[in-house]
């Protein structure tokens, strides 16, 4: 314990936290400067300031300490602090470990708890890990592993020309639902004992504890009916599929993304509710599987975060399937009629009713953190249940870290492992690493691919870039051309000053493996003339980036083929 900590000699009760916005830093000297400055403070144990940058600082002191001393102590060392909130620290162990079960206690065994336990485990620490379920969390159990088997299931049907719209009646065959579900329920068990329950096993100072974990008032966790405590915490408990509270749904027995994947048999119509990822990879999928699918959204467009040149050619796409795409929907209830659904609702102010087996409903994931007791340790959480969390991974309370679905993060497992380790290092060694998020690739799986990275057109001007864009449809990509599929387009957002790729944005087959050179453009600060200069393979999709920074000053029908 460092010198100026004098926690163990403290009752938990009479500890408190406050966090302190603190203006005028400029520099890492004037963290350090601040932190020396709190920790002269008479009562105060614990004082961290996160990098000048974040312009806050966190202490732990004796309940009688005022607030107000704490910003005198700052502002004679040359800087300004005002108090932000104050609530009790709880009883967490001390920095030193003593009276600790152990240095990391991770909540939820997902890929973000896996990368926190495995970073913990690396850094030397005693880690214990607490999942209540299935082991593995969201992504290989029920959502990105088995709805992606599922989407290149239906892909291979499709081609085969195993479906209603291929002009003419190619089926010969039936599809094997049961068969279909079998393979991909195989594959998700597979995964998740090579990835999950192996992995787990080659780290035996990770110990594994099944069980639901509450938080008690006095900082400690109980798991089932065992009371544990630990230095650090890190929660990654992930999401759910939220149901909204839409009259008549429960009676209804509407469908989640878990529960359309594991029917028993496939219905044959189907009303979707949504617009964004998860609502158009299933719509696409079920309606490739020869269910009759209309998407219902209740924003004026698809995917409305995306580029709206994106978004009206991907509509375009999917009605040539088959599938109905009504936006601008605004569901007002939904009933069940015998074996008949019922959507209620008001298409541009006006009454439509829609009928349908089954309905999925699509529109958003619910953090899990309901009766975790997070509220009696003073952890913040949005208004939708999610974790607030800084760049660092920390939460509102000093010693409690959270990363993955859970978070006021973007909802991506990689984001949700990146998270997981470096809030781990963080908790630890105190390293002060930053989840980088500037150059954070997304990708939807419906056919064509919508990938994407960067600022849109419209973000790059809100931010007060002088923008310049591209947009070349992928008639003009030789790999397009050779695959018989032109579908799509590539538009390119760049700084108009300094030439510098903003963002990137994708609507073609296997638009995610090309997205990945953007991203390293984006990261990197390259310019269009970085992108015009370098060799790109012929006859590859990413190639189509080339073309499209080439557009910016060419016109690519003029160009032969590979022209530089």
């Amino acid at each position: 314990m460092n010198s100026h900590q004098t926690s163990a000699t403290v009752e938990p009760d009479e500890m408190t936290q406050i966090e302190l916005d603190v203006r005028g830093m400029t520099c890492d000297s004037c963290a350090v400067h601040v932190e020396e400055a709190l920790k002269s403070v008479e009562g105060v144990t614990e004082a961290e300031v996160p990098g000048w940058q974040s312009a806050r600082a966190t202490v732990h002191v004796e309940s009688a300490v005022d607030g107000e001393a704490l910003a005198a102590a700052v502002l004679e060392a040359g800087y300004n602090a005002t108090v932000k909130r104050r609530k009790p620290v709880g009883g967490l162990a001390s920095e030193d470990g003593k009276g600790s079960d152990f240095d990391l206690l991770v909540i939820g065994a997902g890929s973000g708890g896996f990368a926190a336990a495995i970073k913990g485990a690396e850094l030397g620490a005693r880690v214990g890990l607490v999942n209540d379920g299935t082991l593995g969390g969201t992504c290989v159990n029920v959502g990105c592993v088995p709805s992606k088997a599922l989407i290149r299931a239906a892909e291979a049907w499709h081609r085969a020309g195993h479906h209603p719209f291929a002009g003419v009646e190619t089926r010969a065959v039936s599809l094997d639902w049961d068969a279909v579900r079998g393979q991909k329920d195989t594959l998700v068990s597979d995964m998740r004992q090579e990835k999950y329950a192996d992995v787990l096993a080659a780290y035996p100072e990770i110990t594994f504890i099944p069980g639901r974990a509450q938080f008690q008032a006095d900082g400690s966790v109980m798991v089932n009916d065992r009371l544990l405590r630990a230095r650090k915490y890190v929660v990654t408990t992930g999401a759910q599929p939220r149901l909204l509270p839409i009259p008549g749904v429960e009676e209804a027995d509407v469908l989640t993304s878990t529960t359309l994947m594991d029917l028993p048999r496939l219905p044959k119509s189907l009303i979707v509710l949504g617009g964004r990822a998860v609502a158009l990879e299933l719509g696409q999928t079920m309606a490739r599987f020869g269910v009759q699918v209309v998407i219902l959204q209740r924003s004026g467009r698809l995917i409305p975060e995306d580029e709206p040149e994106i978004s009206r050619a991907l509509k375009g796409y999917l009605e040539e399937e088959g599938i109905g795409v009504v936006t601008g929907v605004q569901v007002e209830r939904i009933e069940r009629e015998g074996d008949e659904r019922v959507v209620s609702a008001r298409v541009q102010g006006r009454p439509q009713v829609y009928r349908a087996e089954q309905v999925l409903m699509a529109l958003g994931r619910q953090p899990n953190t309901a009766g975790m007791g997070l509220e009696r340790v003073g952890v913040e959480l949005n208004k939708d249940g999610a974790i607030v969390v800084d760049g660092g991974m920390r939460t509102s309370h000093l010693d409690i870290y959270a990363s993955g679905d859970c978070t006021t993060k973007p909802q991506f497992v990689y984001v949700a492992a990146a998270g997981g380790a470096i809030a781990a290092e963080n908790a630890l060694d105190g390293t002060g690493r930053v989840l980088d998020l500037s150059a954070m690739p997304a990708v939807i799986f419906t056919d064509p691919q919508v990938a994407s990275v960067g600022f849109t057109e419209a973000q790059a001007k809100a931010r007060g870039y002088e923008v310049i864009t591209s947009e070349l449809p992928l008639n003009y990509v030789p790999r397009a051309l050779a695959a018989r599929d032109t579908r799509g387009l590539i538009k390119l957002v760049a700084d108009g000053d300094s030439r510098r790729l903003l963002g990137a944005h994708i609507l073609a087959a296997d638009g995610g493996e090309a997205v990945q050179a953007a991203v390293l453009a984006v990261k990197f600060g390259l310019t269009l003339d970085d992108l015009t200069g370098t060799l790109f393979p012929y006859l590859t999709q990413v190639e189509g980036l080339k073309l499209a920074a080439q557009a910016f000053e060419k016109d690519v029908a003029m160009l032969s083929c590979c022209a530089g």
